[in-house]
């Protein structure tokens, strides 16, 4: 059991990518505080996991409001007595369209999704890990803050925030014996926000698209992201920090 008995937070779990993550750490050992907006999806993630012979709980949380996220890192101390491991999945794309369409709202959206989160799960995780003595953050960033794509100039902007605040973070968190890594996933046609990325419904041509640009031959899968989350999560990477693993078949080599 690679993360036996640690507290692990995973945000956005609900489905696709997160949902995931929260399986493959549960089957290691891990105790897991699944997070998500949607409850009822987050609630089916829990008993999934929780029918394998894992733990899991559920918490709601809006990871763009500061209180959402105090009471949620919380609960993670009050369910577990300690918070190891923060994982920030939870992520928003505005529709794959050139950059002047995209409104102000979307814009907002996007990145109160995708880095205010961020923001806010330091703010309110840093003391919790600092009173368990080290801690570890895992943000889901994306091959589009490296490589990015035509189309998703904003999305792609928020991903490449995230990379560098997280490098950021590593070195200045590193005297507390906190890691703080990311994790850059390729596109993934299963996820809620494929048709979003793609600009429409992932048909056969937008496939084909997406797959000439992966030399591997194949897009992610959540599980493949969730091996990736497990081994940084894991004391096996215990000096690993400020790195980012691209998880997209040699797309940004």
């Amino acid at each position: 059991m690679r993360v036996q008995d640690k507290s692990i937070i995973v945000t956005g779990a609900g489905g696709g990518i997160g949902e995931g993550i929260a399986h493959r750490l549960a089957e290691e050992g891990a105790q897991v505080l699944v997070n998500d907006i949607d409850a009822a999806k987050g609630e089916a993630v829990v008993a999934a996991i929780r029918a394998k012979g894992g733990r899991a709980s559920f918490f709601r949380a809006d990871v763009t409001q500061s209180a959402d996220m105090k009471a949620l890192v919380d609960a993670a101390v009050q369910r577990h007595g300690k918070l190891d491991v923060m994982v920030n999945n939870a992520g928003w794309t505005h529709r794959n369209r050139p950059a002047l369409e995209v409104s102000e709202q979307e814009f907002d959206r996007v990145y109160a999704i995708n880095v205010k989160s961020i923001y806010l799960a330091t703010v309110h995780a840093v003391p919790a890990f600092r009173a368990n003595k080290g801690g570890v953050f895992i943000n889901i960033a994306s091959t589009a803050g490296v490589r990015p794509r035509p189309g998703l100039t904003w999305y792609n902007g928020s991903k490449g925030a995230v990379i560098i605040t997280s490098k950021s973070l590593a070195a200045e968190l590193g005297p507390d014996n906190i890691r703080v890594n990311c994790i850059n996933p390729v596109f993934n046609p299963d996820t809620g926000l494929s048709a979003e990325f793609a600009g429409g419904p992932v048909d056969e041509a937008r496939r084909a698209k997406f797959l000439a640009t992966i030399p591997l031959g194949r897009f992610s899968t959540a599980l493949d992201v969730a091996n990736a989350a497990l081994y940084l999560a894991s004391d096996e990477a215990s000096f690993i920090s400020g790195v980012c693993i691209e998880v997209d078949g040699a797309r940004c080599a």
